[in-house]
């Protein structure tokens, strides 16, 4: 029976995209602990610069003695001509990427069709699907020369089920899953692991950025529930690429105990 193996990970670098924050931030910080060396991709630097000294910490608080090799990289994956520059950011012996967490991406808005500002539609597709797919792109053809890589791509239960109030973003969800779908079949003659992450309730900034900076409304997503946290997701994360090379866990579906679809919840008794 196969157990857990972190040692799997040791000296493995990962590429962790949307790593300024939320499961990003954490996926990254536990891959350092688990020997992984890793490169943060975000448009803030600042917080990334803050990842990377949580992840300093966490690969010197395992002592561990494979991994520990950082880098803080400020890319917009919503901008073509920054992902592919991403490497002129990168050092050379970071350039042999392991496994890519496609990560970044925001809902904005829960306005029905008709009322959806364009900027905000373009801005969703331009960082969900489009920059998802740039890096994908950029990285897959090294883990096609290399023979090796594996793809884990953050997806959600909106890439499942469609709700009112998300058309945008459960659109761009659904063609992340689709995306993930394909390549998995185009690299099945490969030793090319392919992975979608899917969470449901998770509690992070993510929800803040929706209700476009109201605190007050994004608390109300979590009331009278324990939503997932960012750790949560993390586990997930590096547990499916800590699997035997053999192994490939196409999708993971996690949502809390009191979350059963995208708009069936328990929340306690009033």
């Amino acid at each position: 029976m196969s157990v857990f193996n972190a040692t799997r990970l040791l000296g493995k670098t990962v590429l962790v995209t949307g790593a300024s924050s939320g499961i990003g931030a954490a996926t990254a910080i536990l891959f350092a602990r688990g020997g992984a060396n890793v490169i943060l991709v975000a448009r803030r630097i600042d917080a990334l610069k803050t990842v990377t000294d949580a992840c300093i910490a966490a690969h010197k608080e395992s002592g561990l003695n494979q991994g520990g090799k950082f880098a803080s990289v400020q890319v917009d994956v919503s901008d073509k001509a920054q992902v592919a520059g991403l490497w002129d950011k990168v050092p050379q012996d970071l350039r042999n990427v392991d496994v890519l967490v496609n990560n970044a991406g925001y809902v904005l808005g829960v306005e029905h069709a008709g009322d959806i500002a364009d900027a905000d539609i373009e801005g969703m597709f331009a960082t969900n699907v489009l920059g998802l797919i740039s890096v994908t792109q950029l990285l897959i053809k090294d883990f096609k020369v290399r023979k090796s890589g594996h793809v884990i791509n953050i997806g959600s239960i909106a890439g499942r089920e469609p709700y009112a109030g998300g058309s945008i973003y459960t659109a761009t969800k659904h063609a992340v899953r689709a995306f993930t779908g394909s390549i998995m079949r185009e690299l099945v003659n490969t030793p090319i692991r392919v992975t979608e992450v899917q969470p449901g309730m998770v509690e992070t900034e993510f929800s803040i950025v929706r209700y476009r900076g109201d605190t007050n409304a994004a608390a109300k997503v979590y009331d009278g529930l324990q939503p997932l946290t960012a750790g949560d997701i993390a586990e997930e994360i590096v547990w499916v690429a800590s699997r035997p090379p053999h192994v490939n866990v196409a999708e993971l579906f996690v949502m809390p105990v009191n979350q059963a679809s995208a708009t069936i919840n328990y929340r306690g008794p009033k």
